[in-house]
């Protein structure tokens, strides 16, 4: 009878040590009780929209430029509330200076310019003869030790960069085909190049 007692003793805690493991700490249906009421399930709440839903465009980021409004009143007319439409803000110090032409293509910048900075004046060869992934240049007479060592450029995005032996930038430069000026890479002294 002892040995039946152990026997049902050892089932039952295995029995327990499951039912610890489907707790519902590790996922799986929760424990009750003998003499727990049964579990009743809610019905599905559905969400219903308490009042009307408006729709209103979200004002600019700070610092943005504005974007024109499809609900905005014609040019002259009123706005919602009726009244006239805000003026422009006034321009401080008259309108803004038009930037330099970009070069069309590399090949308006290939040939003889006079560099001058403010060690002097020197001559820098832009030519079309591939170097690489750069194009040939040389430098002449230029008594800057960074523009001495010219010996490759390229452009990009509007900007000519002259290269020194190595693959140091030495300048970068901006303009037209006839005139560019920039600033020396090493010491930020300013650089123009003419025809």
């Amino acid at each position: 009878m002892t040995r039946s007692l152990r026997l049902t003793g050892a089932v039952l805690c295995s029995a327990l040590a499951l039912g610890a493991c489907s707790s519902t700490r590790l996922g799986g249906p929760p424990m009750r009780g003998a003499n727990a009421a049964p579990i009743v399930e809610a019905p599905p709440v559905e969400a219903v929209p308490s009042g009307p839903v408006e729709a209103a465009p979200l004002p600019p980021l700070a610092g943005a430029p504005l974007a024109t409004d499809p609900m905005a009143p014609p040019a002259g007319g009123t706005d919602i509330a009726g009244l006239p439409p805000a003026p422009p803000p006034p321009t401080i110090g008259g309108p803004a200076p038009a930037p330099a032409p970009a070069p069309s293509s590399r090949t308006a910048m290939v040939g003889n310019w006079s560099a001058q900075t403010s060690g002097g004046s020197c001559r820098i060869q832009l030519s079309s003869s591939p170097s690489l992934d750069l194009y040939r240049a040389s430098a002449s007479g230029c008594s800057n030790q960074d523009l001495s060592k010219v010996n490759a450029w390229d452009y990009r995005d509007g900007e000519v960069y002259l290269y020194q032996t190595g693959g140091a930038v030495a300048a970068r430069l901006r303009g037209s085909s006839s005139s560019l000026s920039g600033v020396l890479a090493k010491s930020g002294a300013p650089l123009s190049l003419a025809r």
